[in-house]
C-alpha cells in the first residue's frame, strides 16, 4: 500500500496533480484544501497518500496532512459515499469545520457542502459521530493502539476498509478471521488474508 509520496511537482489542477518520483509519474487526485497549500510547478511535494483499489481501477489520491487523509477515509467508510464523493466533501470544507459539524450534529450546516443532502448528512452524522468524537482528531492511522494484537488489528481493520469494503463487514471478517489463530498473533498479512477469506473474496 502506497502511504506517502514524495518527488517534484511537475502538474498541478485544483482537483488532481502528477508527481515525479524518480522519473515515474504519478498521478493523484486531491480535494481542494491540499490544492491550495502546494507549491509552484518543479517544487517539492509531500503527501499523504490512500490507493483505493476497485476491481481492475488503482486510484491515488492524496492529502496534505495525514488528519484531512484519516477523515477520508472515515468518508468512504458510510454507506453511499465513495472516495470521489469524498474527495469532494473536504473540497468543500475545511477539515476542522467537518469534524465540528460531525461532532456537533449539525446536520443543517452538512447540508450547505455541495453534494450533501438532508438524509446523507443524517448518515455521516449517525456513523461517523461518536468515531470523531473519541478520536478528537479523527486520525485513526495516528491513534493506532500501543498493544501488538490491538494494532495488528486496527492496521488490519483499515487495509480492509481501505480495499472499499464497509466497516461492518471489514470488523465482521476480522473477527472471524481471528477465531482461527485464538490466543496467537498472527502477523498482519496473515491475518488480512483470513480475513479477506470471510468476506467471500
Amino acid at each position: 500500500m502506497i502511504a506517502t509520496l514524495r518527488g517534484t511537482l511537475v502538474m498541478k489542477s485544483p482537483t488532481e496533480i502528477v508527481v515525479d518520483v524518480a522519473g515515474v509519474g504519478y498521478a493523484v487526485s486531491i480535494p481542494l484544501s491540499t490544492y491550495e497549500t502546494l507549491g509552484a510547478v518543479d517544487t517539492h511535494v509531500r503527501l499523504y497518500t490512500h490507493l483505493h483499489v476497485r476491481e481492475d481501477v488503482l486510484h491515488l489520491f492524496g492529502f496534505a496532512t495525514d488528519e484531512e487523509r484519516a477523515l477520508f477515509r472515515l468518508l468512504i467508510a458510510v454507506t453511499g459515499i465513495g472516495p470521489k464523493m469524498a474527495q469532494g466533501i473536504l473540497s468543500g470544507i475545511p477539515v476542522p469545520d467537518l469534524k465540528r459539524h460531525l461532532s456537533s450534529g449539525d446536520t443543517g450546516a452538512l447540508t450547505t457542502i455541495p453534494g450533501i443532502g438532508r438524509k446523507l448528512a443524517e448518515r455521516l452524522v449517525l456513523e461517523l459521530r461518536e468515531k470523531i468524537g473519541k478520536t478528537g482528531t479523527a486520525a485513526e492511522t495516528s491513534a493506532l493502539p500501543s498493544d501488538p494484537q490491538s494494532r495488528v488489528r486496527a492496521e488490519a481493520l483499515l487495509a480492509l476498509t481501505s480495499l472499499g469494503y464497509n466497516r461492518a463487514a471489514a470488523e465482521k471478517a476480522l473477527r472471524a478471521a481471528q477465531d482461527e489463530f485464538r490466543d496467537q498473533l498472527p502477523a498482519l498479512e496473515t491475518l488480512l488474508k483470513a480475513a479477506l477469506r470471510h468476506t467471500g473474496s
